[in-house]
């Protein structure tokens, strides 16, 4: 009990020496490094590394901070809660460092959100947890009996794996008469026990004496082990066995098949019988050696017996001893270097990769995080890491054997959506050895495009009179992106159309591009259209394109022509022309003139004659509607001819539209009065007209009485004309001049026009009616001028036509 309080209490500073060592920074080797015990319980503190490294723990545990193996077992873990590094295991340092003066492990703790490596150093302590051990627990040493004082004798020696003064540290022999013992120190700090004679023996006197040999260390305890030693004396042999050298030396590469023969020792002894005969045997100074190579007792060859692996041990030092039948000996150091062979490919690890990276990332973005590694050494062991050219990526060496592969320049996903590539890494040596690992990265999209048209402007066609809800046409945009940048809605940029919203006329299918007509088109409203598309996709933020549609409607023949002279009036009368009884052949007597609100041969009008009350009197132009004499007239013809005047188009089908025109043969009104007051007169033409001399004889008659009536009512309907042709004509002639004409296809029709002076006096006597000789004209008369001879112009809207009211009054007169 007295001894294990000190044993305590030794412990217990261990632990806290280890504590005060494991705080320690060092800022020269640019890494951390810790001091722990060996055979210390697992979960055993080692260093607080969130602490050395200025990190919270909590941001240690959000960095995702983690130990990086390499494959093989890690004898220490992170708790990244607390930021402490702990022991994984029960540490052997002997398993760990075999054969090594100072045990140094290598942690590397990667922090994966910034893709960084750090190098932790910790040296592992040892403590006094073995006792020397000998390989055998009996020796027999055989003395000739006439050795002579001083002569030395190998005995075997201990192995201790701990360090310093923990190994081993001396020998002792039990005590004895005849022996002593004598410790030799090798360079290298090993102890080797020997036997020393000190007084001469004597075989009949004791043939055989029995000792111990202990071996200690200079651990707190301190620790043994002991092995027997049992001394023959042998008879007398005077001639040792002679090595040719003291030492051999033998270089093999590690790639030699097993059973190898190495080396050849072969000691002579000039004794004669049995004790000339020598026999061979090998004392290995490590254990190990002991399985990988053997020696022959009787031919000093040594093999291998196993496989070189020059990655676990670089040379290999043993002793050959050569003994004769007499029990004396003599000994041979034999060093076995092992040459290095590039038998090791190298090792490529990938300790960090992003699955994807946004494309636009700038250069020098970290995707990966490789180390590489090499067993070999020298040039066996240098190794290079490449990838392919003419990627947007590189490689650049960071701690230690570890490597980052970032980005040269910007992605673009739309060149290259996803990258497939391998990762070579080469060594150095002859013929060198490679090993590659596949990398697969994807490039996330980002919404860089905008969605785009085939061609900024489009046009479409569609025929006035459509159904609702048709379909006019399709636009379609393209965008590059991908997902939901990608997806696509169109929408139409609201406008107006003569005051009416755009939407009210087209619709469009948002996710189609299909446009639809929400109504009828009508080509005489307006012929064509123009509207702006709009695309845009679902990015955040979202991006957008315009193109421009333009629409043309189709004319389609549904307008009968419209005729604008001669008008139908609207007191129940019909217009009358007038021709002078010495007209020529070829005198324009007047002009049909007629409109079509279609357009091209929709709007091509011709004029035919339907019905004439004297045929061959009159001729129509087919294309100009101008009505004229086709010869002189003759006194046996009517006063009155009516005329049906046919409008047709040049549609499919055609329409139509008739008129009828009522012309008075006569050199001037007085005269018609005249005429139809003489019964001779009368009488002559009663076979042709009756009716129009009818009529012509109360028209007369009642024209005195009612004059004043008539000219009020003139004055009256003047105004209320204008109105309603103002209102029939403005939509479509408001444009045309008036003293012009334009016609279809850029003809141009000029009229002749006329008008007449009329001048009334009235008295309780006589009515008298002055006609002055009437005036022929290529233009119209201004409104201003006719409104200074108190006359009605009535074609204000209609061109190439006037007509004085007053006269026109009179001719209605006339025909009643």
């Amino acid at each position: 009990m007295a001894q294990a309080a000190p044993r305590r209490q030794d412990c217990w500073g261990r632990i806290l020496f280890c504590f005060l060592l494991g705080m320690v920074w060092e800022n020269g080797a640019g890494q951390i490094r810790y001091s722990v015990w060996e055979e210390m319980q697992k979960g055993s503190f080692v260093g607080d590394v969130a602490k050395d490294l200025g990190l919270e723990p909590q941001k240690l545990s959000e960095s995702g901070a983690r130990i990086v193996s390499r494959g093989k077992t890690q004898p220490f873990a992170l708790n990244v809660r607390s930021g402490s590094l702990l022991t994984a295991d029960r540490i052997d340092r002997e398993e760990l460092c075999p054969g090594t003066p100072k045990c140094l492990l290598n942690v590397e703790i990667l922090m994966d959100d910034k893709i960084n490596i750090y190098g932790v150093e910790i040296e592992v302590m040892d403590i006094n947890d073995h006792a020397p051990r000998f390989r055998v627990d009996e020796v027999e040493i055989k003395i000739s009996e006439n050795a002579a004082v001083g002569t030395s004798f190998p005995l075997p020696n201990a192995r201790d794996p701990d360090l310093e003064r923990n190994s081993l540290q001396n020998y002792q022999l039990s005590s004895n008469s005849h022996f002593s013992l004598h410790v030799q120190s090798r360079t290298d700090g090993a102890k080797y026990p020997e036997l020393v004679l000190e007084r001469a023996l004597d075989r009949e006197e004791e043939p055989v004496h029995y000792l111990t040999l202990t071996a200690m260390d200079g651990g707190n305890p301190v620790r043994s082990g002991t092995a027997r030693i049992r001394v023959a004396v042998l008879d007398i042999n005077d001639n040792p066995p002679v090595f040719p050298q003291s030492e051999y030396s033998v270089s093999v590469p590690e790639n030699v098949p097993k059973g190898t023969l190495l080396l050849t020792v072969n000691a002579t002894d000039p004794d004669e019988g049995v004790n000339g005969e020598v026999t061979y045997s090998v004392r290995y100074f490590k254990d190990e050696t002991s399985e990988i190579f053997h020696l022959d007792s009787h031919t000093a060859q040594l093999f291998t017996r196993e496989t070189l692996d020059f990655e676990e041990f670089a040379a290999y030092e043993m002793e050959i001893q050569g003994r004769d039948g007499g029990g004396l000996l003599n000994r041979a150091k034999v060093q076995v270097t092992v040459l290095d062979v590039n038998d090791n490919t190298p090792e490529i690890i990938v300790a960090s990769l992003s699955s994807s990276v946004p494309e636009h990332s700038p250069p020098g973005t970290v995707i990966a995080l490789l180390n590489v590694h090499d067993r070999d050494s020298g040039d066996n062991g240098r190794v290079i890491c490449s990838i392919p050219e003419h990627l947007p990526f590189k490689l650049e060496k960071s701690y230690g054997n570890y490597y980052r592969l970032m980005t040269v320049r910007a992605l673009d996903r739309e060149q290259v959506s996803e990258y497939n590539f391998t990762v070579t890494a080469t060594d150095q040596g002859i013929p060198s050895l490679s090993t590659s690992t596949h990398i697969s990265l994807h490039v996330a999209d980002n919404n860089d495009n905008p969605p785009s048209f085939r061609q900024a402007s489009y046009s479409a066609y569609i025929r006035e009179n459509n159904p609702r809800s048709a379909s006019i046409y399709s636009v379609t945009a393209s965008d590059p992106d991908s997902g939901e940048n990608a997806h696509i809605t169109y929408s139409i940029e609201e406008d107006t159309i003569y005051g009416t919203p755009l939407s009210s006329y087209i619709s469009i299918n948002s996710e189609t591009g299909v446009l639809y007509a929400l109504r009828s088109f009508d080509y005489e409203q307006f012929r064509d259209l123009q509207l702006t598309v709009t695309a845009q996709d679902s990015g955040k933020p979202p991006l957008s394109s315009n193109a421009t549609l333009n629409l043309f409607i189709l004319d389609q023949n549904d307008n009968a022509p419209e005729i604008l002279y001669p008008t139908f009036p609207t007191d129940g009368s019909t217009g009358v022309e007038l021709a002078p009884r010495s007209a020529e052949p070829g005198y324009l007597v007047t002009k049909v003139v007629a409109v079509d609100g279609d357009s091209g041969q929709n709007a091509w009008l011709s004029y035919r004659l339907l019905k004439a009350s004297e045929p061959g009197l009159f001729s129509l132009g087919q294309h100009t509607g101008e009505i004229r004499t086709a010869r002189a007239f003759h006194d046996k013809d009517s006063l009155k001819q009516s005329l049906v005047v046919a409008v047709t188009d040049n549609g499919e089908p055609p329409l139509s539209a008739t008129v009828s025109v009522t012309v008075a043969v006569a050199d001037s009104i007085p005269e018609i009065l005249s005429d139809l007051s003489n019964p001779k007169a009368f009488e002559d033409q009663q076979d042709s007209s009756l009716t129009l001399y009818l009529v012509i004889s109360v028209a007369t008659v009642s024209c005195f009485f009612f004059i004043f009536i008539i000219i009020i009512l003139a004055l009256k309907l003047r105004k209320w004309r204008i109105s309603k042709l103002l209102e029939s004509t403005n939509g479509h002639f408001s444009g045309v001049g008036a003293s012009q004409f334009v016609g279809i296809d850029g003809v141009r029709a000029y009229l002749k026009t006329y008008s007449h002076e009329v001048s009334l006096t009235m008295d309780s006597q006589k009515s008298q009616m002055l006609f002055p000789q009437p005036n022929y004209a290529d233009t119209l008369i201004s409104q201003d001028s006719c409104e200074k001879k108190d006359s009605v112009l009535v074609s204000d809207y209609m061109p190439g036509t006037v007509l004085l009211q007053n006269e026109q009054n009179y001719l209605q007169v006339l025909k009643r």
